[in-house]
C-alpha cells in the first residue's frame, strides 16, 4: 500500500509525493557530494601537480642571494678592487602609478633621460623591465623614499676600484654581472668568483614575501687575491709617466718596475689610461696595456745583451779594443752609422757611447745560432710566463734565415721585436748574477730561482758597463738619482710605418737597475712618439727612470749606497739611432 507525505495541513497546499521521489533526491545529493569528494581528492592528492605548478607560477619565487666577489689587494694589503652594496632598480610597467614630477625626479636619480624612462614604463605588455643596474646605496634609498608603486629593487654588489686609472690596466674590470673581463679580474676569475645562494619563498599579490618554503642555500663568497704590486710605487710611476707624456706631447708611455730578487712585478703603469668603474666612450687606445701588448724594436737597449753573449763566448773582454772609425760601416748594401766618429773604443766604451758600429763588430764575432740561442734564453720571441692574459710574444726570426746585415742590425736592436715587459725581464739576468728569473704578479717572499744564461763575472762586468752608460760621458746621465748608484741603457729607434721607418716618429726608452752593485729593482720606461723637440731615450725616458728608482727604493727601505750627490750634466751624450 502506497503512502504519501503530507507537507501542509492546508487543503490548498496539500500534495501527495511518492516516496521514491524523495529517495531519488537524497541519492542525487549524495552522488553530487561523492563527485565533489572525488574531485577534491584528485585535485588535492592524485592530480595536484598541475595546480601546484600554477600556484607556484603566480606566488612562488626563487630569490638569488648574491655572493660577494673576492677582493684584490696589493702586497701590503691595501684594497685595489672590492665590492660595495648596490641595488638594481626594476619595474612592473602596468603597476606603475606616478605623477610627471615623480617620474622626472626618478629619471634624475637614475641619471637617465626622462624620455628613456617613459619609454620603458610605457610598455605595458611587459611584466618586468630593468630601469638601471648597480645603483649606489644612497641613490637606492632616495628612490625607496619616493614610494612609487610598481618600482622595485634587488640587492647586489658593485665593483669599486679605489686607485682608479693608476692600476686600471693591471686590475682590469668586470661587467654588469660582476664577471671579469680584463686584467687580473679576468685572469683569476675562478678564484675571485663566489657561488650565489638561493631562497625559495611565497609572495603575495603585492610582491611581499609571506614565508619561506625550504631552507636557504647560503652564498659562498669569492676568495681574496693578493698581488705583488705596491700601490704606492704604482701610483708614483703612473704619475711621473703621465707628467712626462704630457710634457713631451707624446702618444703614450709605459713603466715596468720589477723586484730583482723575488721576480715580483712591483708596478706596471700605462698612459693614457681609463677609470675602470666609469667606462663610457672607451677606445682601444685607452684600453691597451702597452707594456705587455705593444711590441717594438728595442734599439740600443739590446747592446748590453750583445756584449754579454760575446763575453760569455770568450770572444771579447771588457777591455778589448773595437775600431769604430770613421763612424760608419757598409754591409749588405746598407750603411750603418754612429752619431759621432768615436774612433777606437773598448767594449766598455761601446756601451758607454752606444756605438752601433762597435756593437755590430762585436756581433760579427758570434754566429747567428749563438745569438739566437741567447735571445731565446732571455725570453725574446716567447710568450712571457706571467699570470696575465694578452701578453705578446714579440718576434725573433729563425737564425737560419738571417742575412749578415740582419745579424748586424740585431746587435743594436733592429730586426727583432719585443715588449717593454720582455725587455725588463731580460735584464734580470744582469741583476741576478747571470740567471734570468721567472716573474710573478702575485706576492712572493722567497728569492726567485733562475736559469743560468751568463756567468756571475760576466753579469757583473755588464753591470759596470751599464753604470758607465748612466754616468758622466754616457748616454743616460739623466738617469742618475740622489743617494743610489744606478746603471742602465737608453734606447731610441725610428718607428716602423708600413714597410719602412718614419723619419719623424720615435720610441724612446731606458732600462736599468739600482743599486748597481747589489741590484734590488729593475725599471724599464718607454715613451711613444715624443714630439716636443726631444726624442732620445737618455733625455726623455731616463728622468722618469731616475725618479721612479729613487721613490721605489725609499719605499722599500733600501739604504742609500752613494754618499755624494752625483753630477747630472745638462748636455748628455747623444746616442746613435
Amino acid at each position: 500500500m502506497s503512502r504519501s507525505v503530507r507537507y501542509s495541513s492546508s487543503p490548498l497546499l496539500a500534495s501527495k509525493t511518492p516516496v521514491w521521489r524523495s529517495k531519488f533526491i537524497v541519492a542525487a545529493i549524495a552522488l553530487g557530494f561523492a563527485v565533489l569528494a572525488a574531485r577534491a581528492a584528485h585535485v588535492q592528492i592524485f592530480g595536484n601537480a598541475f595546480f601546484q605548478r600554477q600556484g607556484e607560477v603566480r606566488f612562488v619565487r626563487t630569490l638569488e642571494l648574491p655572493a660577494s666577489r673576492g677582493r684584490i689587494m696589493d702586497r701590503n694589503g691595501l684594497i685595489l678592487a672590492s665590492n660595495i652594496p648596490a641595488a638594481s632598480i626594476w619595474a612592473i610597467p602596468e603597476d606603475v602609478n606616478a605623477t610627471p614630477a615623480q617620474l622626472k625626479e626618478l629619471a634624475q636619480l637614475l641619471e637617465i633621460p626622462l624620455t628613456e624612462l617613459s619609454s620603458k614604463l610605457g610598455n605595458e605588455d611587459k611584466s618586468f623591465v630593468w630601469l638601471k643596474r648597480q645603483v649606489e646605496e644612497p641613490v637606492a634609498k632616495r628612490i625607496t623614499e619616493l614610494g612609487l608603486k610598481g618600482i622595485h629593487q634587488d640587492s647586489g654588489f658593485k665593483r669599486q676600484y679605489p686607485d682608479g686609472e693608476a692600476t686600471a690596466h693591471v686590475i682590469g674590470f668586470t661587467n654588469i654581472e660582476n664577471t671579469g673581463l680584463d686584467g687580473m679580474e679576468l685572469t683569476f676569475e675562478k678564484h675571485l668568483l663566489g657561488r650565489s645562494g638561493s631562497r625559495r619563498v611565497i609572495k603575495d599579490g603585492k610582491g611581499r614575501v609571506v614565508e619561506d618554503i625550504r631552507d636557504k642555500v647560503p652564498p659562498v663568497d669569492g676568495k681574496d687575491l693578493q698581488l705583488s704590486l705596491d700601490s704606492k710605487v704604482q701610483f708614483f710611476a703612473y704619475q711621473k709617466l703621465r707628467e712626462t707624456v704630457t710634457a713631451q706631447k707624446a702618444k703614450g708611455g709605459s713603466v715596468v718596475v720589477l723586484d730583482a730578487v723575488t721576480g715580483e712585478v712591483l708596478a706596471l703603469a700605462n698612459y693614457p689610461s681609463y677609470m675602470p668603474d666609469k667606462r663610457k666612450n672607451l677606445t682601444g687606445e685607452l684600453l691597451r696595456n702597452r707594456a705587455v701588448t705593444d711590441t717594438f724594436e728595442p734599439g740600443s737597449t739590446m747592446k748590453p745583451i750583445t756584449v754579454a753573449m760575446a763575453l760569455e763566448a770568450g770572444r771579447v773582454t771588457p777591455q778589448t779594443l773595437i775600431d769604430t772609425g770613421p763612424g760608419r760601416y757598409a754591409i749588405g748594401g746598407f750603411n750603418i752609422t754612429d752619431k759621432h766618429n768615436y774612433g777606437t773604443l773598448t767594449v766598455e766604451g761601446v756601451i758607454q757611447k752606444s756605438s752601433n758600429v762597435g756593437a755590430l763588430k762585436i756581433a760579427q764575432k758570434m754566429s747567428p745560432h749563438e745569438m739566437w740561442d741567447t735571445f731565446t734564453a732571455l725570453g725574446y720571441g716567447q710568450k712571457p710566463q706571467i699570470q696575465f692574459r694578452g701578453a705578446v710574444t714579440g718576434r725573433v726570426r729563425p737564425w737560419k734565415t738571417w742575412r749578415p746585415v740582419e745579424q748586424a742590425t740585431m746587435s743594436y736592436g733592429y730586426g727583432l721585436s719585443a715588449s717593454l715587459f720582455q725587455m725588463a725581464h731580460s735584464y734580470t739576468a744582469f741583476a741576478h748574477d747571470g740567471r734570468i728569473i721567472p716573474l710573478t704578479m702575485l706576492k712572493s717572499t722567497e728569492p726567485a730561482v733562475g736559469v743560468k744564461v751568463f756567468s756571475p763575472e760576466n753579469a757583473q762586468a755588464v753591470r759596470r758597463m751599464l753604470q758607465m752608460a748612466a754616468a758622466p760621458g754616457g748616454t743616460g746621465q739623466l738617469a742618475q738619482t740622489v743617494g743610489y748608484s744606478v746603471g742602465g741603457k737608453s734606447g731610441t729607434a725610428h718607428k716602423q710605418v708600413g714597410k719602412g721607418y718614419a723619419s719623424d716618429k720615435y720610441r724612446a726608452w731606458f732600462t736599468g737597475m739600482a743599486p748597481i752593485d747589489t741590484p734590488r729593482i729593475i725599471v724599464a720606461v718607454m715613451i711613444d712618439e715624443p714630439s716636443n723637440g726631444q726624442y732620445f731615450g737618455g733625455v726623455v725616458a731616463a728622468p722618469v727612470f731616475s725618479e721612479v728608482v729613487q721613490q721605489t727604493l725609499r719605499l722599500m727601505n733600501v739604504q742609500p749606497d752613494v754618499t755624494v750627490k752625483p753630477q747630472i750634466v745638462a748636455n748628455p751624450v747623444e746616442e746613435s739611432l
